[in-house]
C-alpha cells in the first residue's frame, strides 16, 4: 500500500511485523502522524489486540504525543506512570511512545512495565539522541547530567510532591507531617543539571491537608494527584515551559531523609502535638522510642493527647511521668505541656498497657526498697546517634519519596 501527500511529509519507520494484519507496508516509507495512528487502530481492530510498541517518527514535535522515557521506582512514581500508559489508549492522545528506566530489579515500577509490556532501560544510559521528546522522573534518586538532559528537546520534568521551594529533598512527604504544615501541594518541574529540587517551575497545585492525616495517607493523595498534574502539564508542554517561573530561594526549606534517630521521644522538649506530628510522620516505618530502666524500648499504637486529672498528685508531675489509664487501657506519658497516650510497648515482646502496668508499675513493684522511684519513669535519649541495622535503614530508605 502506497500512501501520497500534497502536504509536508514527515520520516516515520515501521518495523517489519508489527501485527498480523494483511496491510504490507515498506520498512520505511513517508506519512504523516494521525496516518501512523489509523494503521496501530486499524491493526487493533483485525487483531483484537494492541500492536507492538513502535515508534512513529524520528522527529521531534512541537505539540502531543509526546515520545516519553520515564524514570522512576517506588509506588509514588507508578500513578504517574500509570496515567502515562492510559493515555496513549484515550482520545486525547498525551502520549505516543512510553519507555521506562528504573534502578530497582523487582520494585513497583519494574513490574508495571513488564506486566504491561512496556521496554524497560539499564541504567545508566547511552546515546538518545532523535528517540524522545521529553523525559519524566519521579521519585528516582539520582542526579542526571546535563547531557543526558540536553538528549530532550523539551528536557526532563519532575513530579515532586510539596509545593516548592518547600521541602526540597527526598522525604517531603514526612516533612510536610512531621512539621505540621496545613497546605501542600504537588510541583512539575524541569530538571536543573546535578541539581535536586531547583529547576523552573512549570504547574503546581495547592491541597489541604486533612487534619490527622498520617505521611502514608498524604503520599497516596499526592502521588495521585501529581499523576494528573503532569498529564495537564504534557497537554500544554511548550506553553507551560514558555511561561514557567524560577523558583526563589525565599522560603526553601530542606526535606532530608528520615532516619531512626528521630523516633526518639524528648518528653522535656516535645508538646503533644509536636510527638502526634512525630508519629503520623514516622510511625508506620519506625516506632517512637524511650529510655525505661536504662534500656530503649519502642512505643506502640499512638492514641493521641489524654486528659489527666493532677488532683491528689500533690505537685507537678515530671517530663516521662507514667500513669496508667485502666478505662482504656492505656499508658498515659508526661511531656512539655501534657499527657500524650500509648496502647502497648515493646520490651523484649510486646506487652499491652495493662500488663506492662502489672509487670513494672504496678504498686508492689514500686515498694521495691532498691529500686530508685526515678526509674519509674521514661527518660529522654539525649545522644542521638544510635545506629540500627542496614536492615531497618534500607527498608526505610525504599519508603521515602525521592523525587529526582
Amino acid at each position: 500500500m502506497w500512501i501520497n501527500f500534497n502536504q509536508k511529509l514527515l520520516s516515520l519507520k515501521i518495523l517489519h511485523g508489527v501485527c498480523n494484519c494483511r496491510i504490507q507496508i515498506p520498512a520505511c516509507i513517508e506519512v504523516s502522524v494521525k496516518i501512523a495512528q489509523g494503521i496501530q487502530r486499524h491493526c487493533k481492530q483485525i487483531s483484537g489486540k494492541n500492536p507492538p510498541h513502535i515508534v512513529t517518527r524520528n522527529y521531534s514535535s512541537t505539540r502531543p504525543p509526546w515520545r516519553v522515557l520515564f524514570f522512576g521506582t517506588d509506588d509514588f512514581a507508578v500513578e504517574s506512570l500509570k496515567l502515562l500508559s492510559a493515555s496513549r489508549e484515550s482520545n486525547d492522545i498525551v502520549v505516543d511512545a512510553l519507555e521506562v528506566v528504573t534502578l530497582s530489579k523487582d520494585g513497583p515500577v519494574k513490574r508495571f512495565a513488564v506486566l504491561n509490556k512496556l521496554p524497560v532501560h539499564v541504567w545508566p544510559l547511552g546515546d538518545l539522541h532523535g528517540r524522545f521528546d521529553v523525559g519524566i522522573v519521579v521519585s528516582f534518586g539520582r542526579l542526571l547530567r546535563g547531557g543526558l538532559i540536553k538528549q530532550f528537546p523539551f528536557g526532563i520534568l519532575n513530579v515532586h510532591p510539596s509545593l516548592l521551594p518547600r521541602w526540597r529533598g527526598p522525604a517531603p512527604v514526612f516533612h510536610t507531617i512531621l512539621h505540621g504544615d496545613t497546605v501542600t501541594g504537588v510541583t512539575v518541574m524541569q530538571i536543573r543539571p546535578n541539581r535536586f529540587d531547583v529547576g523552573p517551575i512549570l504547574h503546581q497545585e495547592v491541597y489541604q491537608v486533612p487534619d490527622k492525616y498520617t505521611a502514608d495517607q498524604l503520599g497516596v493523595t499526592l502521588a495521585t494527584k501529581g499523576a494528573q498534574l503532569l498529564i495537564d502539564t504534557l497537554r500544554a508542554l511548550p506553553e507551560r515551559i514558555a511561561n514557567r517561573r524560577e523558583q526563589t530561594e525565599e522560603g526553601a526549606t530542606l526535606a532530608p531523609k528520615i532516619s531512626t534517630s528521630m523516633s526518639w521521644v524528648s518528653w522535656e522538649e516535645q508538646t503533644c502535638d509536636q510527638i502526634d506530628c512525630l508519629f503520623r510522620a514516622i510511625g508506620s516505618r519506625i516506632p517512637l522510642r524511650t529510655i525505661w530502666m536504662g534500656k530503649a524500648i519502642k512505643l506502640l499504637e499512638f492514641s493521641g493527647k489524654c486528659s489527666i486529672s493532677l488532683s491528689g498528685r500533690g505537685r507537678m508531675p515530671l517530663p516521662g511521668s507514667i500513669s496508667f489509664l485502666k478505662e482504656s487501657n492505656t499508658l498515659a506519658v508526661c511531656c512539655k505541656d501534657g499527657w500524650v497516650g500509648f496502647k502497648a510497648v515493646m520490651l523484649k515482646k510486646k506487652l499491652s498497657a495493662a500488663d506492662f502496668y502489672n509487670g513494672y508499675l504496678h504498686q508492689s513493684f514500686q515498694k521495691i526498697p532498691d529500686l530508685p522511684k526515678q526509674e519509674c519513669l521514661f527518660h529522654s535519649y539525649k545522644d542521638r546517634t544510635e545506629q540500627y541495622s542496614d536492615e531497618v535503614e534500607n527498608s526505610l530508605a525504599q519508603h521515602q519519596t525521592g523525587n529526582y
